[in-house]
């Protein structure tokens, strides 16, 4: 309702299981629009390179001649979490991240909590990565924080391990948007226990 009249509004958003225009389909909406003439704005949230498809996007154009700018973002895989206090990378506890989708490719990640995971679009499939996480070498105890609504006035997190956050997620009615952060870094949130957050401070101390 803030855009001129004359701008035409294409509705392609996707919510988990729910895809009612195909990624192709979009490409060619893209391509479609800008050879009549018309400027062409690809609204995303986040950051359009950052799993967002924006690269394909960006290539279906060029492959038809289309100029392209891309306008960068911030990607909530790190937002989010530092919304609710949570730093995706922290001295002496955590020095790098790994960002993903899904489940799929929970095998080939590092396991230990020094190095961050956070999951995007992750609650629907919480339980199912958590088993995987486990299996692949991930300490049950390890710290997972859930964190929904990033940046709205009802954002909420929900704090547990990887052994009990899934139980935690169902039980609080957790749902999409939400972005699954695992790690040592989640025992600085201000929604970790007190006890458990002085303990890593004691960590970071030293470093």
């Amino acid at each position: 309702d803030r855009l001129p009249a004359s701008v035409r509004d294409i509705d392609v958003g996707k919510t988990p299981g729910h895809h009612p225009v195909t990624q192709s389909r979009i490409n060619e909406i893209l391509v479609e629009e800008a050879q009549r003439g018309l400027g062409v704005v690809r609204l995303k949230g986040g950051d359009p390179f950052v799993l967002g498809r924006g690269g394909e996007e960006r290539e279906a154009c060029e492959a038809h001649g289309i100029p392209v700018e891309v306008v960068p973002g911030v990607t909530s895989a790190v937002s989010v979490p530092a919304a609710a206090g949570i730093p995706v990378t922290h001295r002496g506890v955590a020095r790098g991240f790994t960002v993903v989708t899904g489940h799929e490719d929970i095998p080939q990640l590092p396991t230990g909590g020094d190095h961050t995971l956070v999951l995007l679009m992750g609650v629907t499939q919480l339980a199912r990565s958590t088993e995987l996480l486990v299996a692949h070498g991930r300490s049950a105890d390890c710290p997972v924080a859930v964190v929904e609504r990033g940046f709205a006035a009802d954002q909420r997190t929900t704090v547990g391990t990887v052994a009990t956050i899934a139980d935690l997620a169902r039980s609080r009615g957790v749902r999409a948007p939400a972005v699954v952060v695992v790690g040592d870094v989640v025992k600085l949130s201000p929604d970790w226990p007190a006890q458990s957050k002085e303990r890593a401070v004691t960590v970071t101390s030293g470093g």
